[in-house]
C-alpha cells in the first residue's frame, strides 16, 4: 500500500524534494504538501481505495506523513468490509 501511496502522492501533490527520497514517516508538510495538494491527494486516495474519508477525520495528523496515510487507509477499509 505505501508504495501506492507513493504513487498517488507524485501524481497528485508538488514537494521540494523527490517523493522518493522521503521516509514513510516524514513529515509531508514540511517536504512542502501544501492545503491544495491536501485536498487533490485526498481525492486521489479516496478514488483509488474506493473509500470516503469522514470529515472528523480531516486533519494534519491524517496527512503527516505515508505512515499515518497507510493506517488511516487500512482503517477505512476494514471498517467498511466489517459492515
Amino acid at each position: 500500500m505505501k508504495n501506492e501511496l507513493r504513487q498517488i502522492i507524485k501524481d497528485n501533490a508538488r514537494f521540494e524534494v523527490s517523493v522518493d527520497s522521503l521516509r514513510d514517516s516524514d513529515d509531508l508538510y514540511e517536504a512542502g504538501l501544501s492545503s491544495l495538494n491536501t485536498i487533490q491527494l485526498m481525492l486521489a486516495i479516496e478514488r483509488h481505495y474506493n473509500i470516503e474519508i469522514p470529515d472528523q477525520m480531516l486533519n494534519r495528523q491524517l496527512f503527516q506523513s505515508i505512515d499515518s496515510l497507510a493506517e488511516a487507509i487500512s482503517q477505512l477499509q476494514r471498517s467498511v468490509h466489517s459492515v
